[in-house]
C-alpha cells in the first residue's frame, strides 16, 4: 500500500544531533514536493521545510533555517531532515507529507494539512539533558 515512514527519531542532549528520514513505499517520490512537519505537545502542527522534486529547490521555516536541511534521493525514493543545534523546543512528533508537484523549477511552499496526499505516522524525536 501507498504510505510514508518515518524514522531516526530519538532522545538527544541539548546541542545535539539527529538525522530523520521519510521513506516512500508503493509510489515514487520522484514528483512530489515533501514537507517535514512537528508537532509539540498541546500546540498546533508546525511545518519545517519543503523541497521540491529534484532537491533543487528548498524553502525552510526561519525557526529552523540555519540548524535544519531537507535532502532527497530520489534513487532510495527517500527524504531526509538533518538536525543540528537541537533545542529542548524542538521536542516534537516529526511528520513526512508528499504534495503531487511536478514542477521541477518552481520554489516549493508549506501547504495546510489538509492539501497533501500522503502523511506518515511520525518519529518522536526528544531533546533533553
Amino acid at each position: 500500500q501507498s504510505q510514508l515512514v518515518e524514522s531516526g527519531g530519538g532522545l538527544v542532549k541539548p546541542g545535539g544531533s539527529l538525522r530523520l528520514s521519510c521513506a516512500a513505499s508503493g509510489f515514487s517520490l520522484e514528483h512530489y514536493a515533501i514537507s517535514w512537519f512537528r508537532q509539540a505537545p498541546g500546540k498546533e502542527r508546525e511545518g519545517l521545510a519543503c523541497i521540491n522534486g529534484d532537491g533543487g529547490l528548498t524553502n525552510y521555516m526561519d525557526s529552523v533555517k540555519g540548524r535544519f536541511t531537507i535532502s532527497r534521493d530520489n534513487a532510495k525514493n527517500a527524504v531526509y531532515l538533518q538536525m543540528n543545534s537541537l533545542k529542548p523546543e524542538d521536542t516534537a512528533v516529526y511528520f513526512c507529507a508528499a504534495d503531487y508537484f511536478p514542477f521541477m523549477q518552481t520554489m516549493p511552499i508549506l501547504r495546510p494539512e489538509n492539501e497533501y496526499e500522503y502523511w506518515g505516522q511520525g518519529t518522536q524525536v526528544t531533546v533533553s539533558s
